[in-house]
Formats: C-alpha cells, sequence, structure tokens
C-alpha cells in the first residue's frame, strides 16, 4: 500500500479527515444554496438540512406499501403532462405565474408541505379549477387562461396527483399546462428540503 493511502486510511479512521468535510456546505446546487419564495403567509426560504447525519424517520422512511392502493406510479400520469424534478419545481415556485398544488388531503397537508405550495385535495381539483385560471362556463370550464400548474403528493407510490391531473384533463385543463413532480413528499424530505406546515 502507498504510503500516501496508508495516512489517509489512518485519518479516515481516526476522524480526522472528517471535520473539514462536514463544513461544507449542503447546497440545492453547487451555486444555490436557498430559494425564496412567496407564500400566502410571506415569504420563506427553501434550503438542505445542514445536518450531514440527519436521516428521514416514520413514515417517510417506509420503503414499502400494500399495493393496491399504493402502487408505483408511472413516470408520466396523462399524454401532454411534463414530469418535473426538485429543480424545476423549485423554478415554478418562484414563477409568479405558476402555481404548486399540493394535492394530499388536507391532514396530510397540514403536517408538513412545500413551501408555497396550496392546497387543492386530489377530491376537489375538478370542483376548484378556478383557482388555477379557468372560468366556469354552460359547459364545464373554459380553461383557455389556464395557468402553468405542478402537482404532487406523498412520493412515487401515491396516486392522488395523477388522479387529480387526469381529472382536471378530463374537464378541459390543457395537459401542457400541467407539471407532476412525481417524487412528492417522500423525495422533497429524503433531500433534506425545507417542509412547513399549512400555508
Amino acid at each position: 500500500m502507498p504510503t500516501t493511502f496508508k495516512a489517509l486510511m489512518a485519518a479516515l479512521v481516526l476522524g480526522l479527515a472528517g471535520p473539514a468535510a462536514a463544513q461544507d456546505p449542503v447546497n440545492i446546487r453547487p451555486d444555490m444554496p436557498s430559494v425564496t419564495v412567496e407564500t400566502r403567509s410571506g415569504t420563506a426560504e427553501i434550503s438542505r438540512i445542514q445536518d450531514t447525519d440527519n436521516r428521514i424517520s416514520g413514515d417517510w422512511a417506509r420503503t414499502s406499501r400494500p399495493c393496491p392502493p399504493f402502487c408505483i406510479q408511472p413516470m408520466t400520469p396523462a399524454e401532454g403532462v411534463t414530469t418535473i424534478g426538485e429543480l424545476e419545481l423549485l423554478d415554478m415556485l418562484q414563477d409568479e405565474a405558476a402555481i404548486v398544488v399540493d394535492s394530499r388531503t388536507p391532514d396530510w397537508f397540514k403536517g408538513g408541505s412545500i413551501p408555497g405550495a396550496i392546497n387543492i385535495p386530489y377530491t376537489e381539483a375538478t370542483d376548484r379549477l378556478g383557482e388555477l385560471g379557468c372560468a366556469i362556463d354552460f359547459d364545464g370550464w373554459d380553461c383557455a387562461e389556464a395557468r402553468p400548474v405542478a402537482l404532487f403528493c406523498n412520493g412515487l407510490w401515491c396516486g392522488q396527483s395523477p388522479s387529480a391531473i387526469r381529472r382536471m384533463i378530463e374537464a378541459g385543463y390543457p395537459a401542457d399546462k400541467i407539471h407532476y413532480y412525481r417524487g412528492g413528499m417522500q423525495t422533497w424530505r429524503l433531500l433534506g428540503l425545507s417542509v412547513t406546515g399549512s400555508e
């Protein structure tokens, strides 16, 4: 074994190499330590938890749920819908024209959500299209002025937002204005991103 490799291994074992790495910031991207978004109660900062020993726990640490009903969701819930990740969702949270929708039931929303998201439960999605830029007309909804939206729920195994998306499209919402954050709260929490209670 080369001497430098032995010295590095000894430093790792003794914990001498650890403190420098632990002091590095946990950014969202190398050039982005945090993002500020508008919420109904003012501004909120979204960042990652800085504790590099942080672990998710409770329900969020569960890897297996019975299917049905908790089946793995497809990458795209409907034709024309764009599936996005965290960076694209952060962009939408900063876009005044866009709306980020937590489509989970109110009890889940109150237990913690993505800062800046509004709660429109999947069971109410087609009744509340007016909040997303549609106008009621004689035949249902006129969604010519629909705003870009991103929907999410609990995670890859949660069917609430895919169900809401399909219902919205059936009611006339343009699929190309809908974005699906498939990772949902489980992935958001796994990445240590800020979570807030009811907005």
